[in-house]
């Protein structure tokens, strides 16, 4: 008869278990302890919470006196480059929040009018595509569904979703005319880059769903590592259609990244306790009113993280459009993504 496994704690002999020298608890082994995997240890971390605490913390004034230092630190750990800011005294900015959120002068990103898509922000292009089997690269070899992404088809008049069989693939739903393409684009905004971003082409807006989730770090080398973390995120999509078809454009958070802005949105609420993880709330923004939704022109103001996080395009165009980009490339407001 096997000894029965010994019934232990798992997550503090877990943390030591990877902090203490290889084999240190090797003897557990033996009374059938286990290890929790270390996806699953950093999944147990309750970011929700920090990110709320954190996102306090910004708010917090500093003295005028420690503004400079502390904004210093940052500038020199993160590289950022605050001869483009609006605004380049850092006594101006009362809080981290403010600092994150600082405003370019209007010449810094000149915005390309010889392409029709644009980067809607600065930042690192992690993976661009096809989309192809319903599957969306998170970065290079590691794929989530876009229909987990994106949620379930809403069958309402006013969303950008065509009437579809069930037998038809939730790719030919999006899809609404012949002959075009699903495309997607992911760039990943550092925590020195500037936070604002924008329309990334002409486009109306008709629909919003909030995701709210988890807030797990959304840097490259996590996202190889955790499956579908974008899935697992609180995440803002906005659907619409630009003149070839269905377009989308989501904004994932990430740790201390809790606050997603959409300026036109003043119903969205990110990171709030009274929504549960797993749930979505819709909001559709053609009404009996606005027959139309709202109207976006290529490089105009959208919204704002409050740190460094994710934007995934996702849209519909002809096949022989064309993306203008190589993965890992650095990227700018403003600056090609592709065109026909």
């Amino acid at each position: 008869m096997s000894r029965p496994a010994l019934k232990l704690r798992s997550w503090p002999l877990t943390i030591l278990y990877y902090l203490l020298p290889f084999g240190a608890l090797g003897p557990l082994s033996r009374v059938g302890w286990r290890p929790v995997s270390r996806v699953a240890l950093y999944k147990s971390v309750p970011t929700r919470l920090l990110s709320r605490a954190w996102g306090r913390l910004n708010q917090v004034e500093l003295p005028y006196w420690l503004r400079r230092p502390v904004y210093s630190l940052y500038i020199w750990t993160f590289g950022v480059n605050m001869t483009e800011a609006a605004v380049e005294d850092l006594h101006h900015y009362r809080n981290l929040s403010e600092f994150f959120r600082r405003k370019l002068k209007p010449q810094a990103r000149p915005v390309c009018g010889l392409h029709s898509v644009i980067s809607p922000s600065d930042g690192k292009i992690l993976t661009f595509g096809q989309v192809k089997n319903c599957e969306v690269e998170q970065v290079k070899g590691v794929t989530y569904s876009l229909e987990s992404f994106l949620g379930p088809r809403a069958y309402a008049e006013d969303l950008p979703f065509p009437p579809a069989s069930s037998r038809d693939s939730f790719r030919k739903q999006l899809v609404t005319r012949e002959g075009n393409e699903l495309y997607h684009c992911v760039i990943y905004l550092a925590p020195g880059d500037y936070h604002c971003f924008h329309s990334p082409t002409d486009w109306t807006v008709s629909h919003r769903r909030h995701f709210p989730g988890s807030l797990m770090s959304v840097n490259p080398g996590m996202a190889r590592w955790i499956k579908e973390l974008f899935c697992h995120n609180e995440r803002v999509v906005l659907t619409g259609d630009w003149k070839h078809g269905f377009f989308s454009l989501t904004a994932v958070g990430a740790t201390n990244v809790g606050s997603i802005r959409i300026y036109f949105d003043r119903d969205l609420h990110t990171n709030s306790p009274r929504y549960s993880k797993g749930s979505y709330n819709d909001l559709s923004f053609v009404t009996h009113a606005n027959k139309e939704g709202v109207p976006m022109r290529k490089g105009e103001h959208l919204g704002e993280f409050n740190l460094g996080s994710t934007i995934v395009l996702i849209f519909e165009a002809p096949k022989d459009f064309n993306f203008r980009l190589k993965a890992g490339q650095k990227i700018r407001f403003g600056e090609a993504l592709g065109s026909l």
